[in-house]
């Protein structure tokens, strides 16, 4: 049997190492968000499934409750993360793929031309095959090479069942969706799947307007401040404004 997720201690969420080094909240905030959706972006672009996105943006979460941002950059980690997945998940990408990719996400955020493409024998790419290397391993470092992701997908699916809201694809579908942004918040390394699935699940509904039974989250061994706790950093996504173009890249 797997374990289950580390989810941060109170002391790490109270002081995190990038707060030490003199990062607001804020910033740290928006440069976890950043480094999640230069992951996603870059996933997709390679055609990965969500799983490895999603399985790559914990990883990045979880590695900055345990190391600086000063002291690791979100391109260095994030590739690391996105590759480890890869091979977590048993569906391998290849390097010189992940640095072309990211070369492209890079230039388009400092309003750069993205042709010609990064050439494999240039600089750049010795560079940022250096930090994807560095990244991987770092992360496998501080987290102890526990890697192991359990994602709330498949128990969102259950509860829904359970609710009898299986077929209403509506419902289905925003709660799937706010799964997905939930990776750009810390809720994956605060909270266990459970927890995350009745966020999602309460968030579809509030939009759709449907009554959920009384203490309906007992059944998925839920406490009711836990999950508005994680809904909350959720949609406090949808009303923040990312300055992706001023968010350092690199380490300072």
């Amino acid at each position: 049997m797997l374990a289950p997720n580390p989810v941060a201690s109170l002391e790490q969420l109270e002081c995190t190492p990038s707060s030490e080094d003199g990062f607001s909240p804020d910033l740290e905030e928006d440069l976890r968000n950043f480094g999640c959706e230069l992951i996603q972006t870059a996933g997709i672009l390679l055609r990965l499934p969500q799983v490895v996105m999603a399985t790559a943006q914990v990883l990045l979460q979880r590695f900055y409750y345990m190391a600086s941002l000063k002291k690791y950059g979100i391109v260095e980690i994030g590739m690391g993360a996105l590759f480890l997945a890869s091979k977590v998940e048993e569906s391998f990408v290849h390097i010189p793929s992940v640095l072309a990719v990211y070369d492209r996400l890079i230039r388009q955020t400092r309003n750069e031309p993205t042709d010609p493409p990064l050439d494999g024998f240039s600089q750049q790419s010795f560079n940022l095959k250096h930090m994807l290397i560095r990244g991987e391993m770092e992360i496998l470092k501080h987290l102890g090479f526990h890697v192991h992701t359990e994602l709330p997908y498949g128990l969102m699916i259950n509860y829904l069942r359970i609710l009898d809201l299986e077929q209403d694809g509506d419902v289905a579908g925003r709660a799937w969706n706010y799964l997905n942004d939930g990776l750009r918040t810390t809720v994956y390394a605060t909270h266990p799947p459970s927890t995350i699935a009745c966020a999602a699940i309460f968030l579809a509904c509030r939009d759709k307007d449907i009554r959920l039974p009384n203490n309906w989250w007992l059944l998925f061994d839920t406490e009711q401040e836990d999950y508005m706790h994680a809904a909350g950093h959720i949609r406090r996504l949808y009303y923040r404004k990312l300055d992706r173009a001023k968010l350092p890249l690199y380490t300072s």
